[in-house]
C-alpha cells in the first residue's frame, strides 16, 4: 500500500479466519456474508484508490440485532471492525485492514419517517443523500448539506465524516443538519442520541459522535433536519483574469455581510475540463471561475444579485452571466458537480485534497500551491467551496510513471502544510482517515492528541474500531500520559507505532 504503515495484522485473528466467517454466517445469515477474494476487492478500497487493502471478511447486517451481535462478538474475541457506508470517502477512512471485519451498512437503505410539519426526516445510515431530497422535494423541502458525491454517498457516512457541500456556507455542514442519530458501541449496547427535538441536555455526545470516522460506533440511524425550498435561487458566473482576484472578491462578498447560497470557485484547468464534460456553458478565457448563488424572496435576491456584480467588477471580473432559469441556474452548477470525474479526463490519475483556510488567505494560498507545483513538476487543478475557504486541490499524476503516486503525496503534504501555517485546518470535510493520520501533529501537540484518544478510549478502549486511522501511533489506553523517553528506550516497545 505506498509504503503506508498500518497495524499489523493479529495472528491469531488470521488463523480463525474459517471460524470467525462461519460464525458471521450465523450472525447474518443469506447474501450478507461476503468472504471469496474475488468479490471481496469491490470493497478494497474507497475513494482513495491509491491504497487499497483486502479485509478478513465482508459483513453486510441487515438488523440493528445484526450489527450489535456481530460488535458484540468481534469485541468478545478482539476482532477488529471496519465500518464502511458507500466507500465514497475521500480520505482512506474507510480502508480495509487485512485481519478486520469489513462492516458495510449498505442494506440500511430505508427512510423510516419524515414528519414535515416537524421538518425532520429519520433515515437508516446506507440511504443516499440525495435520496432524503428525493423523498420530500414533492413537498417544496429539501436536506442542505450536499456533498458531490451526493447522488451515491450515504447518510450515516456524512455523519461520519460531517460532510459539507456547496450550500454548507449558508445551511452548514451535516453537524448543523442532524438532530439526532441511534448508533451501537463496540460492546454491542444500543444508545440514542439527540433526536426530533432541537438541542438535548448533558454533554454534546451527538457532536462528538458527528465527524468521528467510524472509531467511535456504528450509526444505525439517523434523524435530520429538512428546510423549506426558497422562494427564488439564482446564480452568477463570474470569470476573474487571475485566481487571486477571484480570491479576493470572494473575501469581499462575504465583508459586505453577505452570505450566499453557495459560492464555488475553480481555476482554468478544472474549468476547461468540466465545460469538456458537461457543456454548461463556462468562458474558457480566464483564470478562475466563481459560481455564487443567492437565495431568498425574490426582491432580496435581485437586490443581492445587483450588490455581489458591482463587487466582481471592482474586483476585475471580465464576463458576469445571471442565470435566467431554474434549468440555467442547474446548469451552472452541473459543472461544478462534475468537476472531480472530468478531472479524470485529463489525467491518468488525480489525488484530491482537503484543507480549509481563513478566506482572507486565499490569494496568498493559491500563490503557494502553483509554487509547490512548479517544485514537483505535477499539474493541480482547483476546485473548493470559496465562501468557507475548503480547498480541493487536484494533483494530477500518473501511477503508471514510477515515482509519481509518492510526489503527489507529498505535495499534498505541504499544500496541508501551508493551510495550518495561514491558520487553517487539515481538512474541512473529507476527514483525517490515512490520508492526513501521520500529519496531525502539523496542528495538534501530544497533548491535543492525548486528550482526543482518551475520548476514544471511553468509547472503545480495546481499539477494535477502525484502528490505524486518524492517530498518528498506536496506543494502548493505559499508556496514556506515559509515553516518555527513558534511556534513550520508548516504554512498550512491542506495540506498533507508525
Amino acid at each position: 500500500m505506498s509504503g503506508l504503515a498500518m497495524p499489523k495484522p493479529d495472528d491469531a485473528t488470521m488463523r480463525r479466519r474459517d471460524e470467525i466467517v462461519a460464525d458471521m454466517r450465523i450472525i447474518v445469515p443469506g447474501e450478507g456474508v461476503v468472504d471469496a477474494a474475488n468479490s471481496m476487492r469491490a470493497f478494497e478500497s474507497d475513494g482513495l484508490t491509491a491504497y487499497r487493502q483486502l479485509p478478513l471478511v465482508v459483513v453486510l447486517p441487515q438488523t440493528v440485532a445484526q450489527v450489535s451481535r456481530v460488535l458484540k462478538y468481534c469485541n468478545d474475541r478482539n476482532i477488529r471492525i471496519v465500518p464502511r457506508g458507500s466507500g465514497t470517502s475521500l480520505s482512506g477512512g474507510a480502508l480495509p485492514l487485512e485481519d478486520a471485519v469489513l462492516l458495510v451498512m449498505s442494506r440500511f437503505n430505508r427512510i423510516l419517517a419524515i414528519d414535515f410539519p416537524n421538518r425532520v426526516v429519520v433515515a437508516q445510515p446506507g440511504v443516499t443523500n440525495l435520496g432524503i431530497t428525493t423523498a420530500v422535494e414533492q413537498e417544496g423541502f429539501y436536506y442542505a448539506p450536499d456533498p458531490s458525491s451526493q447522488i451515491a454517498c450515504s447518510i450515516g457516512g456524512n455523519v461520519a465524516e460531517n460532510s459539507g457541500g456547496v450550500h454548507c456556507l449558508k445551511y452548514g455542514l451535516t453537524a448543523n443538519n442532524v438532530l439526532g442519530i441511534e448508533m451501537v458501541l463496540m460492546n454491542g449496547e444500543v444508545m440514542r442520541l439527540g433526536g426530533s427535538h432541537l438541542d438535548a441536555e448533558g454533554y454534546d455526545l451527538l457532536g462528538v459522535m458527528t465527524g468521528s470516522e467510524g472509531l467511535l460506533g456504528v450509526v444505525t440511524e439517523v434523524t435530520v433536519r429538512i428546510l423549506k425550498k426558497p422562494e427564488t435561487a439564482r446564480a452568477l458566473l463570474i470569470g476573474f483574469p487571475t485566481s487571486e482576484q477571484g480570491g479576493q472578491c470572494v473575501a469581499d462578498i462575504i465583508g459586505a455581510g453577505i452570505i450566499p447560497g453557495g459560492m464555488e470557485m475553480m481555476d482554468r484547468p478544472a474549468i476547461h475540463a468540466a465545460e469538456d464534460f458537461v457543456h454548461a456553458g463556462y468562458p474558457l478565457d480566464v483564470e478562475a471561475l466563481l459560481i455564487v448563488e443567492l437565495d431568498g424572496p425574490s426582491v432580496e435576491v435581485d437586490h443581492l444579485i445587483t450588490a455581489v456584480e458591482a463587487i466582481a467588477i471592482r474586483n476585475g471580473s471580465t464576463t458576469c452571466r445571471i442565470s435566467q432559469s431554474e434549468q440555467e441556474r442547474l446548469s451552472f452548477w452541473a459543472g461544478r458537480k462534475a468537476a472531480f470525474p472530468a478531472v479524470g479526463r485529463i489525467s491518468p490519475d488525480y489525488y484530491c485534497m482537503d484543507g480549509t483556510i481563513p478566506r482572507k488567505e486565499l490569494p496568498r494560498v493559491l500563490a503557494g500551491m502553483r509554487e509547490l507545483s512548479e517544485k514537483y513538476g505535477l499539474g493541480v487543478a482547483n476546485v473548493f467551496h470559496a465562501g468557507d475557504g475548503n480547498l480541493h486541490p487536484l494533483i494530477l499524476y500518473d501511477a503508471n510513471v514510477p515515482g509519481e503516486l509518492d510526489k503527489a503525496e507529498s505535495f499534498g503534504a505541504d499544500i496541508l502544510r501551508l493551510c495550518v501555517k495561514v491558520g487553517g485546518v487539515l481538512t474541512g470535510e473529507h476527514g483525517v482517515g490515512v490520508e492526513k493520520r501521520d500529519l496531525m501533529p502539523e496542528m495538534f501537540n501530544q497533548i491535543d492528541l492525548d486528550q482526543q484518544m482518551r475520548v476514544k478510549c471511553a468509547f472503545d478502549p480495546n481499539h477494535l474500531l477502525n484502528p490505524g486511522k486518524v492517530f498518528p501511533q498506536l496506543r494502548r489506553c493505559a499508556e496514556l500520559g506515559r509515553m516518555h523517553i527513558s534511556g534513550g528506550k520508548l516504554p512498550f516497545p512491542d506495540i506498533p507505532r507508525f
